[in-house]
């Protein structure tokens, strides 16, 4: 697999097995897709097929349809991260506003964008995923916090602020912690700087237990699961996508080739044509260009051959 000079070759030994990869949308050089959301079959003002994409630098919410048309769903003034559904055919998105503050900013279905709550506290909010009913977790990717936001009451609480989910230094433009998902009673998160996914206990009453390390030396930024737990991540700088199995063995299933060069996230798909494929953001690798220079930013399905894993 081919990287940028300097990086760690924390993939050097990995095996490969490559999945059928199908570039779906395409986008401008310095486009960055940060992450992407997939509405269950029947949801409503949604069509079957339809993705959600992030364009973050310019705050826009692309929706792309099955049959690969591109359109602004929304306009987030300032910057969008995460991206995730609510129960009233809504989106909820992380962010900034464009006084570089941290928002939580609400989509309706017809794309109106209201903000719901200003984060003076947090600085970097990033990936975001659901706990249960109207509450989510969203990763603060320089403070090394997550955060629990109740969309319903309007509140936000540090849900756990750890080491493991904080940058080497203070200095590190690298985010912390970024992705989260949970899978079954854990959350994991990916720390990219400290190259760590992290695995969390989930109580009963739905708080944090002690976080442990669950994989080193892999480069994550975000990942979703699938019924059995694979790990599906998207590497980023290392422009690739692995499989990581519940025992921590990792495979790299899309390089360079694949048109994955700036992975960012990852979603399955949610019809029965492609519940067993995964679709892939990236930003064309903007953060660390390869030898070629920035390419344009993609959505890239891959066929894993299972299902994704939902609460």
């Amino acid at each position: 697999m081919e990287i940028s000079a300097g990086l760690p070759p924390i993939y050097a030994d990995t095996p490969i097995e490559l999945a059928s990869a199908q570039v779906i949308a395409s986008f401008p050089v310095n486009t960055f897709l940060e992450n992407l959301a997939i509405p269950p079959v029947g949801y409503a003002y949604a069509p079957d097929g339809t993705i959600f994409v992030t364009n973050h630098e310019i705050g826009k919410i692309i929706c792309i349809t099955l049959d690969k048309r591109q359109y602004i769903h929304a306009n987030v003034e300032g910057k969008v991260s995460g991206l995730a559904f609510t129960a009233n055919s809504g989106l909820v998105a992380t962010g900034w506003n464009t006084d570089s503050v941290p928002v939580i900013s609400l989509v309706a279905s017809d794309g109106t964008v209201e903000t719901l709550l200003k984060l003076p506290d947090a600085i970097f909010l990033n990936g975001i995923t659901p706990l249960s009913g109207t509450r989510y977790l969203t990763a603060d990717s320089y403070r090394g916090a997550i955060w629990q936001i109740d969309i319903a009451q309007r509140r936000a609480s540090i849900w756990l602020e750890h080491s493991l989910l904080a940058r080497r230094t203070a200095e590190s433009h690298i985010p912390g912690a970024s992705g989260l998902k949970r899978f079954n009673d854990n959350l994991y998160v990916s720390n990219t700087d400290k190259m760590l996914l992290l695995r969390i206990p989930i109580t009963a009453a739905e708080e944090p237990g002690e976080p442990e390390i669950f994989i080193e030396q892999t480069n994550i930024d975000d990942f979703a699961f699938d019924v059995e737990g694979n790990l599906y991540g998207a590497t980023h700088i290392y422009n690739s996508v692995v499989r990581i199995a519940p025992n921590g063995s990792t495979t790299i299933i899309a390089q360079a080739e694949q048109d994955v060069i700036g992975s960012t996230a990852v979603a399955f798909g949610q019809q029965e044509s492609d519940r067993t494929a995964i679709y892939v953001v990236t930003n064309g690798g903007m953060f660390l260009p390869p030898p070629t220079g920035v390419v344009p930013a993609t959505v890239v399905r891959l066929e894993v051959g299972k299902a994704g894993y939902h609460l």
